[in-house]
C-alpha cells in the first residue's frame, strides 16, 4: 500500500515538535486538522503511529513512517540542488553524538559544510552507547556511537578511539590520597559521574577492585561542566585528553593511575545515495580520524 507523504511528514513533525498544537503551529493547521491526518494516516496503514502522550511519542509502525519521510525530504532537496531549483531552501539534518565529542571535536567539520551547504543540524545529544537507537527509530540519520555492528538500513565508518584516563584536582588528590591511590581511598573519596547511565567510572573503579556501590557520587550532566566539577575538586572522574591535557601540563590536574578506558567511536549513517549527507560524513570522519587515534592517543 502507498503511504501519503503529506501524512508521513505531518507524523515526524507531530513526533518532532512533541505535541500535536505545536506541530499544527509549525505546520499552519488546526490541531483537529493534523488529529485528522494522523487517523487518516493510521486507518491507511491498519496500524497506530503514535501513543498520544506528553510528549507524544512513535510506535514502532510510527518510526518506520518517520523514517521514510525524513529520507524522502533529503532526498528531494538533493534533487532540487542538483537542477537549480531549491530556491534557497536549507535542508535540516537530525545527527545524534555523544556529549564528550560534541563538546571537542565534533562542531568543526559540521561549520566546514554550513559554510558550503545550504543546511542546518538539529543535534542529539546522548551517551555514544545509545545514540544507534536514535538512528533505529528514525529520530536521526547518522550518530556518532560506540556500536560497530551496523544498524539495520546503516553503514558504518570508524571514527577512532577517545582515551579516557582517571584524574584529580591536585588538592582534591591531596586530601583523599595523601598516601597515595588505593582501595581504601577510593572507596570514599567522592566520584564525578555524567548521569546514571555513565558507567566509565564505575568501570574504572571495578578494574581497581574497588566495590562500586560504595563511592559518593556526583552527577553533572554536561560534558565541559563535568570538567569543571573534576578541575575544581568536587570530585574525581574520567576525562578524554582534550579536556584534561592542559591541567595535567600545568599540575592543577594529576593522575589517579590505573589503566584508561579506551572507548572506540563509528560513523552510521542511512545506507541512501545522499550527496549532503556523504558530505558532513566526509568531513566528520576527516575529523575524527585526525583528532581520535586507533590507539585512544588524541592528535590534539
Amino acid at each position: 500500500m502507498p503511504i501519503p507523504l503529506d501524512l508521513a511528514r505531518t507524523l515526524a513533525t507531530v513526533v518532532d515538535e512533541g505535541t500535536l498544537d505545536a506541530a499544527a503551529r509549525r505546520l499552519h493547521l488546526t490541531p483537529s486538522a493534523v488529529s485528522q491526518r494522523l487517523r487518516a494516516l493510521e486507518d491507511q496503514l491498519g496500524r497506530v503511529v503514535l501513543v498520544r502522550s506528553k510528549p507524544v511519542r512513535a510506535t514502532a509502525a510510527g518510526d518506520a513512517v518517520i523514517r521514510l519521510a525524513r529520507q524522502l525530504a533529503l532526498l528531494e532537496h538533493d534533487a532540487l540542488t542538483a537542477i537549480g531549483a531549491d530556491g534557497g531552501s536549507v535542508a535540516s539534518l537530525p545527527l545524534a553524538v555523544n556529549a564528550d565529542s560534541l563538546a571537542t571535536w565534533f562542531l568543526p567539520p559540521l561549520q566546514r559544510v554550513a559554510e558550503r551547504r545550504s543546511v542546518v543540524f538539529d543535534l542529539h545529544r546522548d551517551d555514544q552507547d545509545f545514540t544507534a537507537g536514535l538512528l533505529e527509530s528514525g529520530a536521526v540519520m547518522a550518530a556518532v556511537t560506540s556500536r560497530e555492528t551496523p544498524v539495520t538500513g546503516c553503514r558504518v565508518r570508524s571514527l577512532g578511539v577517545l582515551r579516557y584516563e582517571a584524574v584529580a584536582s591536585a588538592g582534591f588528590a591531596a586530601r583523599w590520597f595523601p598516601e597515595g591511590v588505593d582501595v581504601a581511598g577510593l572507596a570514599a573519596a567522592p566520584v564525578v559521574d555524567f548521569d546514571r547511565r555513565d558507567d566509565l567510572q564505575t568501570q574504572w573503579l571495578a578494574a581497581r577492585g574497588v566495590p562500586v556501590a560504595e563511592p559518593p557520587r556526583h552527577r553533572v550532566p554536561a560534558s565541559q561542566d563535568f570538567a569543571t566539577a573534576v578541575s575544581l575538586g568536587l570530585g574525581w572522574g574520567l576525562l578524554p585528553g582534550f579536556q584534561s591535557a592542559d591541567g595535567l601540563a600545568k599540575g592543577t590536574l594529576v593522575r589517579l593511575g590505573g589503566d584508561p578506558v579506551d572507548v572506540p567511536l563509528f560513523w552510521q549513517q542511512w545506507n541512501l545515495t545522499s550527496p549532503l549527507l556523504d558530505e558532513v560524513a566526509d568531513e566528520v570522519v576527516a575529523e575524527g580520524r585526525q583528532v581520535l587515534a586507533a590507539d585512544g592517543i588524541s592528535r590534539r
